[in-house]
């Protein structure tokens, strides 16, 4: 799927329904991560991207906050292991390169770990919980 996967960038206002919809699955309903917080004020002030696979379906989401760091990273199930998410996190962090950022950071859920230490990131820290589940930070120099 990964070759036929097609990142779209947007403000929150253009890109809210389809990222929601992808958030809302995957953290709501899969994770039962409470939905009051799932969305938050960062949002209005993020870059989101939204994975389109090879028919136009939206098949994952993330987003760049002002400050560097990439999170709400979700990828729909039957998705998982096709190349959505390296597509999304590159595009992400190519987006912070391009404003000049120097680095990015995450806060990644720890069996996630190892897919973002294969696209250069390295933990920082001890795992800690957020909404139940184990995470660790992570941070990549660009």
């Amino acid at each position: 799927m990964a070759e036929q996967v097609r990142i779209q960038l947007g403000d929150w206002a253009s890109l809210r329904e389809a990222a929601s919809r992808i958030r809302f699955s995957v953290f709501v309903e899969e994770q039962k991560v409470p939905a009051e917080i799932e969305l938050d004020d960062s949002d209005a002030t993020s870059l989101h991207a939204l994975a389109r696979d090879g028919t136009g379906g939206v098949v994952g989401t993330g987003r760049l906050l002002p400050d560097g760091h990439i999170g709400r990273m979700a990828v729909l199930a039957h998705a998982r292991g096709t190349g959505v998410g390296t597509a999304l996190l590159t595009a992400l962090m190519q987006a912070a390169r391009e404003r000049g950022d120097r680095d990015v950071v995450l806060s990644a859920q720890a069996h996630a770990a190892p897919f973002y230490a294969r696209l250069g990131f390295a933990v920082e820290g001890a795992i800690y919980q957020e909404a139940g589940i184990d995470h660790v930070d992570m941070r990549r120099a660009l």
